[in-house]
């Protein structure tokens, strides 16, 4: 027992705590025999004759009751002790959590403003760059519109020369050749063609482009409506104080999703979305370079063809008025001939009228001196010259009927080429209307060069 209280008061004393002093060991009587147990050695009995045999063996010396004693006074003592240690190293734990949770709590604070912060500066290069891919967009648009009146305009001049080839196709005789002219007018045509298909292909890939910046600016769109999301979550949660009456216990919520993304991703996310949608800006700003290429190039080829078609339809508009006066200087002149020719045939009939007396007068002579009688009936130079005189004039007569046949071959064929003629400056005449009145008139309508370049 002695050991056990010794053994206490030694820890005891090492682990104090408090200022208040331990009690003191209790002092008792000194046993002159501590090997032997201190017996009673009087009167055990009374007057009644009780016997007080087995009471001893449940007491104890005054010792032990000392000890015992000091050892609940000592136990006291040490649990207070105790108390005091965990009540002081309570109130320590307690300023350093709070110095730590205050801590923490400001540098989470500090953290979701650092994010709201770079939130808000994602958020803004992502509405600019939607702002930006808008515009572009609206840009891309009016070229796009540009190309379409531009298509447009383009069935006008292919109407024309359409057109003109029909109305040169009823040209009479010769003049329906393929001059310059009709080479120049299906070029023209194949030009147009060739233009209105560039065009088509050229919105097509306009059509194309549009709906990539649209939907690029739809995944800016998306990223920007988290953001803003995002940046009014962190705001609020940045400014939630503990004073603050919207908090409560969420249970589960320290914890990490398999779907959460980590800064890099979420950094590179953004960032990819605004590189494909710069990407797509970047090509639609190559293809409005484009558009206005196609439309300076096709309009410059429609108009200076459209130029060389009327140079050529003037330069054959002048050869036909040339061949026309020709034509109808030498219609002149035919005509003279012919009036010259048939006043020569009526001259050549009246000789060989003329003729037919002196024929008769020299026949007649013949004649009756043929009814001379007898040996009267002689060849004399008078029967000679009146023969040659028969002849000569018969020869004369054939002569005159020799160049009045050839007089009328002539006035014929002068009448052929009259009527010839005549056709053919018929047929100039209406080369020229349909070139000057029929075509050249409906290409005052070909459009200009700012319309076909899509302006209005």
């Amino acid at each position: 027992m002695a050991a056990i209280v010794s053994e206490q008061v030694r820890h005891a004393t090492a682990t104090l705590a408090s200022r208040e002093v331990p009690p003191d060991p209790p002092v008792c009587a000194v046993n002159p025999n501590p090997d032997m147990e201190m017996t009673y050695t009087g009167n055990t009995g009374n007057d009644m004759g009780i016997s007080t045999m087995g009471f001893r063996s449940a007491k104890y010396n005054p010792s032990e009751w000392h000890e015992t004693n000091y050892a609940k006074y000592y136990q006291s003592f040490v649990d207070r002790d105790n108390a005091e240690r965990v009540i002081h190293e309570s109130k320590r734990t307690e300023k350093e959590t709070k110095e730590t949770t205050n801590k923490t709590q400001a540098e989470a604070t500090k953290k979701l403003a650092e994010s709201a912060k770079n939130v808000e500066f994602w958020k803004f290069e992502l509405n600019r760059e939607i702002g930006d891919v808008i515009d572009e967009t609206d840009l891309l648009l009016a070229q796009k519109k540009r190309l379409e009146n531009a298509l447009r305009a383009t069935e006008v001049p292919l109407h024309i020369a359409t057109d003109n080839l029909n109305c040169r196709q009823r040209r009479q005789g010769l003049d329906l050749v393929q001059d310059d002219v009709e080479i120049s007018l299906l070029k023209e045509v194949e030009i147009i063609n060739n233009v209105q298909d560039l065009l088509k292909n050229t919105i097509n890939q306009c059509e194309k482009q549009i709906r990539l910046n649209r939907d690029a600016k739809q995944n800016l769109e998306m990223d920007w409506s988290d953001k803003k999301e995002a940046l009014e979550i962190e705001t609020k949660s940045g400014a939630l104080r503990n004073h603050h009456t919207n908090k409560q216990f969420h249970d589960g919520a320290a914890k990490f999703e398999e779907i959460q993304s980590t800064p890099e991703s979420w950094a590179q996310f953004t960032h990819d979305n605004i590189a494909r949608a710069e990407h797509e800006r970047m090509a639609s700003i190559q293809l409005r370079t484009l558009v206005d290429n196609v439309l300076e190039d096709t309009s410059r080829d429609m108009r200076e063809q459209a130029d060389q078609v009327e140079c050529n339809f003037n330069k054959r508009l002048t050869e036909m008025e040339d061949a026309k006066v020709k034509l109808e200087e030498n219609l002149n002149k035919v005509v003279k001939q012919i009036t010259s020719q048939e006043k020569n045939i009526a001259e050549l009939q009246q000789s060989i009228r003329d003729k037919e007396d002196p024929l008769k007068v020299a026949q007649t002579r013949l004649y009756n001196r043929t009814y001379r009688p007898g040996v009267e009936l002689c060849r004399d130079p008078a029967q000679y010259h009146l023969v040659g005189e028969v002849n000569e004039i018969q020869q004369s007569v054939d002569a005159l009927k020799q160049k009045l046949n050839n007089a009328e071959n002539s006035l014929k064929d002068l009448q052929d080429n009259r009527m010839a003629l005549e056709k053919e400056i018929s047929c100039k005449k209406n080369s020229i209307f349909i070139d000057r009145e029929k075509c050249l008139t409906v290409r005052n309508r070909f459009p200009s060069r700012t319309k076909l370049q899509g302006y209005q």
